[in-house]
């Protein structure tokens, strides 16, 4: 029974993984095609896609790895010390929300700041 799940669990991590790589560029061809359909040139598009990225993705990804890092050291030092084993999964939830609204409070901040200049 071991064995099974040894085979089937690298297929199915191969296979997510592919299924949502041809998604993703399954939608992006659609939403230009749907662009095209509309009418609109080479140039419009291409602003369109300009105003749709975001400048702070880096920043934000940073600072919820940060979180999540140290949410499962802090995490794994109370399940040393208490010797119970749900301070991992709290700890990561907590401390990884807490990432999440610091990094969505300094975006708004950079953004708000970069928009006056």
């Amino acid at each position: 029974m071991n064995n099974a799940a040894e085979v089937f669990i690298p297929i199915v991590l191969f296979l997510v993984i592919g299924l949502s790589f041809v998604t993703y560029l399954y939608f992006r061809s659609k939403e230009r095609q749907m662009l095209i359909e509309k009418g609109l040139d080479a140039q419009n598009i291409k602003e369109f896609f300009e105003r749709k990225r975001d400048k702070f993705i880096l920043l934000k990804i940073g600072i919820i790895s940060v979180t999540f890092g140290l949410g499962l050291g802090i995490g794994l030092i109370l399940q040393d010390v208490t010797s119970k084993e749900y301070w991992v999964p709290f700890a990561l939830f907590v401390v990884t929300g807490f990432g999440f609204v610091i990094s969505n409070l300094l975006v708004n901040k950079y953004q708000s700041n970069t928009k006056e200049n």
